[in-house]
């Protein structure tokens, strides 16, 4: 069974940075209260970013390199991050763990799944983060994102199914015409053969899933994972009784929604094909 070790916290590269930020300030002489002044950010923002709590942005660091006058040592750091390590930290085992997945179950309910979206939809989401992105933080978010979709075209893909609200259809995010392209593009994903897409009609009173989204994995070694994310937070579920729960639950909300067919059916009337 898969097991993550609990007792060695992985330290990622924003951490590292973070310390690598903290050592060039005491080196100069400053408190972060100081620092935060001259580069116009907030000490709270630059203390979370020396605690690898907050990514470090590549215009902060061109900031901090002058002021500190470390020779783009911070600059060439945020550049070579490895690109998994642009997630939120919460979020990095599961994004591990979706690149290599042999199956992905994944139901949503508010918006269309990350793997699923085109790069405005995902824009258009991001933009309504609160507290709002920078506009570096919210185009790495985005290609970010785009990035995750390579696994659709693996050689060998994982087999999906995605169950979505019918709401989250009928919910338009940024402008008419990038919706309709994001319906479509769901339209053309549906006739993957490695993916199976349900939507879960909103005039039915029977509902599994009243609890939230939910994901659920099954890894190259034939562990099964579920993911729970919610406000900025986000946990992996290992144990195999409650996995087995969520399980249960998703097995229920496929049989609760329109078949494969019906969804096509439905996509298709919303962008005007008979």
């Amino acid at each position: 069974m898969y097991q993550r070790k609990k007792c060695s916290k992985r330290v990622t590269s924003w951490e590292v940075l973070g310390a690598q930020l903290a050592e060039f300030r005491r080196m100069a002489g400053l408190t972060q209260g100081q620092l935060a002044e001259l580069v116009k950010v907030g000490e709270e923002t630059l203390s979370s970013v020396e605690q690898g709590r907050r990514r470090l942005q590549t215009d902060l660091a061109e900031r901090l390199d002058t002021i500190l006058e470390t020779k783009r040592a911070l600059t060439t750091a945020v550049l070579t991050i490895p690109p998994h390590e642009r997630y939120p930290l919460f979020a990095q085992d599961f994004i591990d763990h979706e690149q290599t997945a042999l199956t992905i179950l994944s139901y949503e309910s508010h918006v269309i799944p990350g793997l699923l979206q085109t790069p405005e939809y995902a824009r258009t989401v991001f933009s309504n983060a609160y507290p709002p992105f920078t506009t570096h933080e919210l185009e790495a978010a985005v290609q970010a994102r785009v990035d995750r979709k390579q696994i659709l075209s693996r050689e060998t893909p994982p087999m999906m199914s995605f169950l979505i609200e019918e709401s989250v259809l009928h919910r338009h995010l940024g402008d008419p015409e990038a919706m309709t392209e994001q319906i479509l593009h769901l339209r053309d994903c549906a006739d993957l053969p490695s993916l199976s897409l349900q939507i879960m009609p909103t005039d039915t009173d029977a509902h599994a899933g009243l609890a939230g989204p939910l994901v659920l994995l099954e890894t190259p070694e034939h562990d099964h994972l579920a993911y729970i994310e919610g406000h900025h937070k986000g946990f992996i579920v290992e144990d195999l009784d409650e996995v087995s729960t969520y399980q249960q639950k998703y097995g229920m909300l496929r049989a609760q929604a329109l078949s494969p067919e019906k969804t096509k059916a439905v996509l298709n009337s919303l962008i005007g094909v008979k």
